[in-house]
């Protein structure tokens, strides 16, 4: 038997319970791409917390741990300052908070790129620890050894190319890429690279749409657009960018709800019945026992 988790709403406490594993495989995503057609397309969120995961996971065929929780959770300013730690924490609490999709979790700056030997203990490390199915590293050519490496050592692997924000400094900043010729070839022959390494899907993210469109034709496992093309055979959104959490959002986002604005007016409601003294009432308080 293996094991699993239900999430008790009421407690937000989740319970492992011994049950046959019902999730999605690695296996069955790849394969939803046949003859370089994928009929349906997969549908992706980030995840970063159980409960999120719990509402998430229905409508998802993949929650994706990324190393964006640095931005939405924590307020840094790059994801480079993200540590293993988080990213195992967060990875745990989603595979407790889902039981149908697969979980995959980003490597965090400066924990895979040395060496193929590198990446193999973090990912490891990650995927006995949290639970998950696969891990999703960002490059191209250069990581392509390393993906290797895990892919013949058991480990899924999902790449990433184009805009690669654990590059930015590098990059000089988040613009799209791929407009010039060069830079196009460049990323064309890294999702060729990494795809040939074995991953299992490839995040394509910030690049001009013929650009995402060509690498999907290309090559033969699922691609996952984000600022990319309606051609991917998948697309993904920072779950809190889908809600509507922050003012300022990139071109490539579409606000699915006003989920801020809503918290903000929940929150004035609160504020106003504590400083008119009707909360707590009646309802909400606990009498002594009769008779004490």
């Amino acid at each position: 038997m293996s094991t699993t988790f239900t999430l008790d709403t009421s407690t937000s406490r989740a319970h492992p319970v011994p049950e046959p594993v019902r999730r999605l495989t690695v296996p069955a995503l790849r394969k939803r791409k046949a003859n370089g057609v994928t009929e349906k397309p997969l549908v992706v969120l980030t995840a970063y917390t159980a409960r999120m995961a719990q509402l998430l996971d229905p409508h998802c065929d993949m929650l994706l741990v990324g190393d964006s929780l640095g931005q939405a959770i924590y307020g840094l300013d790059t994801t480079i300052h993200v540590t293993l730690d988080m990213m195992i924490a967060h990875g745990a609490a989603v595979v407790r908070g889902s039981y149908h999709a697969v979980v995959v979790v980003d490597l965090p700056f400066g924990s895979y790129e040395a060496s193929p030997e590198q990446a193999f203990a973090t990912a490891t490390r990650v995927l006995r620890e949290t639970g998950a199915a696969a891990v999703k590293m960002e490059g191209g050519e250069v990581l392509a050894p390393n993906v290797e490496f895990l892919v013949k050592r058991g480990i899924p692997v999902v790449g990433h190319v184009g805009l690669t924000p654990q590059a930015v400094n590098a990059l000089g900043g988040y613009g799209v890429r791929g407009r010039s010729a060069d830079e196009a070839e460049k990323i064309a022959a890294d999702a060729r690279a990494v795809d040939a390494a074995g991953a299992c899907a490839l995040v394509i993210e910030g690049v001009v749409e013929p650009l995402a469109r060509r690498i999907s034709a290309e090559v033969s496992c699922p691609t996952i657009g984000i600022g990319a093309s309606p051609a991917c055979d998948g697309q993904v959104l920072v779950v809190d960018d889908m809600l509507g959490m922050f003012d300022r959002v990139p071109r490539f986002v579409r606000r699915f709800d006003g989920f801020a604005g809503r918290i903000s007016a929940a929150a004035q409601k609160f504020a106003a019945a504590v400083q008119d003294r009707s909360f707590p009432g009646e309802d909400e308080l606990y009498p002594p026992k009769p008779g004490a």
